[in-house]
């Protein structure tokens, strides 16, 4: 077949697609009316998209990558969210941070985006109505837990509604010509611990510069000929600073886990996490006595952190996953027997795993 022909076919299926992406345009207005006329706000269903996409990935045959499907489905479902009803989301930035990059990935470019200076920012806008959504940073595969993430939740009303998870690649960038004769290193805990043998190995003796985030290191590096900054690709191509050194991270298999907070509940799927909040009593065994619960109905756990609650000195709170829906019957169960060793027990939210 001339390659004429080839281009003639394309362009036929093409228009075929336009007609049933606007068919589908129109399925999903019905929706939207359909949704406003039963007075729901949940508008944003991030277990809807997960087995949609499960579902086509699992007939899909290919030559097509998967990730190339995935990219466009997370488009069109962005779009028709938008259709429904526009959505906003604010997440802790600056622009080309890591964060915004997980936000992108979990609402597509649809959405209306603004980045916040603070977590505790992003928190209050979120709790204000100022957004629909907020995505903030919470664990590290390498470094482990973001304390102030945490310490949030401590001090919020708002709900966790989905987690995204996403791979981090970090990059050196510089204005500086070769790694010897970089002097400061604009960084903070999460980025250095990630890069930590590299960063001895490559940097050993180089100041370093704390700031609050990759992108703000950035911004500093670029106005020091001999700073330099680990940061995403991203925040080199929109800052416009010079990659120095590439995939500086020390486990390649590095992934970061975000949450996505809003104000409303999320419906139980079969596949869920629930976050909880703990404090027990200062006393021996309690914690113990206390996590026994959910070991007693087969309630998995898969994370849990101590933070100091600020109010008494030497006094903890938890900060719990466990697998499961606060709506099934283990999990009720378990939390029932968990308040009657517990000071107090909140619930974080249940929500699709992702």
């Amino acid at each position: 077949m001339s390659l004429e022909n080839l281009r003639v076919q394309i362009d036929e299926i093409d228009d075929k697609l336009v007609d049933l992406l606007n068919d589908r345009a129109k399925l999903s207005l019905e929706v939207g009316k359909q949704k406003t006329s039963a007075n729901s706000t949940r508008f944003f269903a991030p277990e809807r998209e997960r087995d949609l996409i499960e579902r086509l990935l699992k007939s899909h045959k290919g030559p097509l990558p998967k990730e190339a499907l995935v990219a466009i489905y997370r488009e069109i479902i962005s779009a028709s969210i938008a259709l429904q009803k526009p959505i906003t989301v604010t997440y802790f930035g600056p622009v080309g941070n890591f964060t915004e990059i997980a936000s992108k990935q979990r609402f597509g470019s649809s959405a209306t985006f603004y980045d916040s200076d603070t977590i505790a920012d992003v928190f209050r806008e979120v709790e204000k109505g100022n957004a629909d959504f907020g995505v903030v940073p919470v664990e590290n595969s390498v470094n482990g837990v973001v304390p102030y993430t945490l310490d949030m939740f401590n001090e919020s009303s708002v709900k966790i509604n989905a987690e995204v998870y996403l791979g981090i690649e970090q990059y050196l960038l510089s204005h500086a010509k070769a790694v010897t004769d970089i002097k400061r290193l604009y960084t903070f805990d999460q980025p250095l611990g990630q890069c930590r043998r590299w960063v001895d190995h490559y940097l050993h003796g180089v100041e370093i510069v704390e700031v609050v985030g990759t992108v703000h290191g950035a911004l500093r590096a670029a106005t020091d000929p001999q700073g330099a900054a680990i940061a995403s690709k991203n925040a080199s191509e929109v800052h416009n600073i010079p990659i120095l050194a590439e995939r500086i991270e020390d486990n390649p298999q590095n992934r970061t886990r975000f949450l996505v907070i809003g104000r409303t509940e999320s419906p139980q799927t079969g596949r869920d996490k629930t976050s909880i909040l703990v404090a027990v009593r200062n006393e021996p065994g309690s914690l113990g006595r206390a996590l026994r619960s959910f070991e007693k109905h087969d309630v998995n756990l898969s994370m849990i952190a101590s933070r100091p609650t600020k109010n008494v000195a030497w006094e903890y709170v938890q900060f719990i996953d466990f697998q499961g829906h606060i709506q099934d019957e283990a999990v009720t169960t378990a939390l029932k027997e968990l308040r009657e060793h517990s000071i107090y027990v909140t619930v974080l939210g249940s929500y699709p795993e992702g």
